[in-house]
């Protein structure tokens, strides 16, 4: 059973700002959650506090999960995962909190077996495609990021942050990128909600000859009509990122058709919800991106494992490479990435290993 929950703030650092319409992240300021069973098991996850999207912050996950959250669950058997789930259901929001405890205890589930955690939720492959988030930046130094990473990663996919204005800004980089680098990179481009319906469409309409997979994002939701003609009109995926943070409201977007297509992010919604939101769209024929919270290492780990388990989720390029963005990492046992493809790691539970030295020097509760 479950004898200790703890929350442990940290902050490390990124080498390169990564800038995007709805905010900016230059540190990973974010919460080390371990939880501890009576037999000396522990869990491992991360929480990315995304104040821009979500509302929460490092102070604010530190509290719900050292105030509401650990007082109502020390004592509940580990197994008992659909228990936890509607403990944790009785307080609102707080989703990357809530998400950070679920992915520990099924970090302790698999290491109970002995068993990786992709093996436990179905196993279907080791390895994943990566995608890499590029953030806002002149032409120049885009092209730069996207060839230095392909020369040293042999990453071959790239999802494009837009949402700018003067919208021409974006539609050149885009556009740069296809020149320079050829039909064999999958493109695709995330709004953050950053431009109107009305700029959304000008955009894929002057971006239609350049084969991008998939949109995401590009104007806020809450523009219903608008959304939806975005959607009904273009034969490119329309993918639901934060407008759809739980398994419910993926439901409704994807009924009401405001997406075509959903991104499912395990720091979000931990492995229960996630496996949820698989169904659902595994069942439908709807698309699934494993997107990126901005995720360390560790953060970076469960996103591998989970999507490694199933077809649907590996079928795409997954958004885990971004840590490679940082000053440096609490994981023990780096990632690695190579010929473009990351593989799950060969240990009990999903990889994680923290760097006691490292967890020391940078946790920030000392």
């Amino acid at each position: 059973m479950i004898a200790k929950i703890e929350a442990i703030p940290y902050c490390i650092d990124y080498a390169k700002p990564l800038r995007f319409a709805s905010g900016f992240v230059d540190k990973a300021d974010h919460v080390l959650v371990r939880v501890t069973t009576n037999n000396g098991l522990v869990g491992i996850a991360d929480a990315p506090p995304r104040p821009y999207t979500y509302g929460e912050t490092q102070e604010s996950i530190l509290a719900v999960i050292n105030k509401i959250m650990a007082p109502q669950l020390i004592g509940t058997p580990v197994e008992q995962n659909a228990r936890v789930h509607e403990v944790l259901k009785r307080t609102v929001g707080n989703n990357v909190a809530k998400a950070a405890i679920d992915i520990a205890l099924w970090d302790i589930k698999a290491k109970t077996a002995n068993t990786t955690l992709t093996a436990m939720l179905g196993g279907y492959t080791d390895r994943l495609q990566v995608a890499h988030m590029v953030g806002f930046a002149d032409t120049r130094d885009v092209l730069e990021e996207v060839q230095d990473l392909t020369d040293r990663y042999g990453i071959s996919a790239y999802k494009i942050k837009v949402g700018r204005r003067p919208i021409h800004d974006d539609i050149e980089v885009c556009r740069a990128i296809r020149r320079e680098f050829g039909d064999e990179v999958v493109l695709y481009i995330d709004g953050n909600r950053g431009w109107n319906a009305r700029e959304s469409q000008y955009v894929l309409k002057a971006l239609e000859d350049i084969n991008l997979r998939f949109v995401e994002e590009l104007n806020p939701a809450s523009e219903g009509f608008g959304r939806r003609q975005i959607v009904q009109h273009t034969n490119i995926p329309f993918v639901v990122d934060e407008s759809a943070p739980t398994p419910t409201a993926v439901w409704r977007a994807l009924q009401d058709g405001d997406g075509s297509a959903v991104s499912i992010k395990t720091a979000r919604t931990g492995i229960t919800d996630s496996l949820r939101i698989w169904g659902l769209c595994s069942s439908g024929g709807v698309d699934i991106v494993l997107g990126n919270q901005i995720d360390t290492q560790v953060g970076s780990m469960a996103t591998i494992a989970f999507g490694a388990a199933f077809y649907e989720t590996s079928l795409l390029p997954a958004e885990v490479s971004n840590f490679l963005d940082m000053q440096d990492d609490l994981q023990a046992e780096p990632i690695e990435i190579v010929d473009g493809y990351a593989k799950i790691s060969q240990r009990p539970g999903y990889g994680a290993s923290i760097d006691p030295d490292k967890l020391e020097y940078y946790r920030l509760d000392k």
